[in-house]
């Protein structure tokens, strides 16, 4: 299954395809008893959309034989065992992909010439990635954090590691025989391909870095290259070679400290904007503002979600599974001003009280 939304995978699934593309969501749940529903819950959406496909006159039964095909594979790979909030299944002549989110979706059922891909989007922005580089004398690790866990990243070459002659570096220096590791022209030639490899995931995948080892790995680090000099610096040494688990909690306290500082700065943003009468808020204002591209900033509570219905001028409440019910709306408002460059920022609940759980800064 897919975690990781990269703006090429994003592009990639946004291009047209031969119809039917056909888009599969359900919400899926981490612990019991509530995933004991799960595996009934996915088989029948699945099955719903294969019922679809045999309703749909427009489908040749060469592709909807194909395409059929493509879900049940998905179905295969699917690892409930390890569910995250939401599931999305993608099928369509010839391909397919899984993917596993840490927000919730509804559960729908999607034919149509492209990919439903708001739903990743607005997970991808609400987990607000973010990259750890864990450094030693012989190895560095790259992490790919989010919401509550890291896991370990292999791109660019990640892990980079090398061999050592002569690994017990401190008790060669306190007999006198050996230069301090971080000294040494290797550890630094090594660390200045770890500063090359990292710059180049970042041009990649611009996210937050927070980067671990020794004070004196974070220091030559800093001295042979550039991107841990903008980087969120945590001297706990061991995490080169560690567990997600172990970097997990190293790191934990200070990515939830700056993410305080965040939603601090969101909100004084937002008081400002106030004061200009720059300010949105509310989903249906929100949603206006959003479709004209005003939005510079959006803030979002992590768990906002509401259904709505379009009367053709404003959004009104709804239930879920009223005809015409739009039960994604915050993720197509997300999606609507990453597309037109806003800044999106998910912050805390309850942060947004008195904006009723969404807000933004405008343009104009």
């Amino acid at each position: 299954m897919e975690h990781a939304l990269s703006p090429a995978s994003l592009a990639e699934l946004r291009r047209p395809r031969p119809y039917p593309a056909v888009s599969v969501l359900t919400p899926t749940h981490r612990r019991e008893p509530e995933n004991a529903q799960d595996p009934v819950r996915l088989r029948n959406v699945v099955a719903e959309a294969k019922k679809q496909l045999e309703s749909d006159p427009s489908v040749t039964r060469e592709r909807r034989t194909d395409v059929v095909d493509q879900l049940d594979r998905a179905l295969a790979e699917v690892d409930l065992a390890h569910s995250e909030d939401g599931l999305v299944i993608f099928a369509a002549p010839g391909e397919h992909q899984v993917w596993s989110l840490a927000r919730t979706v509804p559960e729908r059922v999607v034919l149509s010439d492209t990919f439903l891909t708001r739903n990743l989007v607005s997970a991808h922005a609400a987990e607000q990635p973010f990259w750890v580089l864990s450094v030693s004398a012989d190895r560095v690790t790259l992490w790919n954090g989010g919401v509550d866990r890291v896991v370990e990243a292999r791109a660019c070459g990640f892990p980079l590691s090398r061999n050592r002659v002569n690994f017990d570096a401190e008790r060669q220096e306190r007999i006198g025989d050996f230069p301090s590791t971080y000294r040494d022209e290797d550890t630094r030639h090594f660390l200045r391909e770890a500063d090359t490899a990292m710059t180049a995931v970042l041009r990649e995948h611009p996210r937050p870095l927070y980067v671990t080892g020794e004070q004196a790995a974070l220091s030559l680090l800093d001295e042979v290259g550039g991107v841990a000099r903008a980087a969120v610096h945590i001297p706990h040494g061991g995490l080169a070679s560690g567990t997600p688990e172990a970097v997990w909690q190293a790191i934990r306290p200070v990515v939830d400290a700056e993410a305080g500082r965040a939603a601090d700065r969101v909100a004084r943003e937002l008081d400002a904007a106030r004061g200009r009468k720059e300010f949105a808020a509310g989903v249906d204002e929100v949603w206006q503002s959003a479709r004209e591209g005003r939005v510079r900033l959006l803030a979002v509570e992590e768990n906002y979600r509401v259904t709505v219905r379009d009367d053709g001028d404003h959004l009104i409440p709804a239930e879920s599974g009223d005809l015409d019910a739009r039960e994604d709306v915050v993720d197509e408002i997300v999606e609507q001003c990453l597309e037109t460059g806003a800044d999106v920022r998910f912050v805390p609940d309850g942060t947004l009280d008195d904006a009723r759980g969404i807000a933004g800064v405008l343009r104009y």
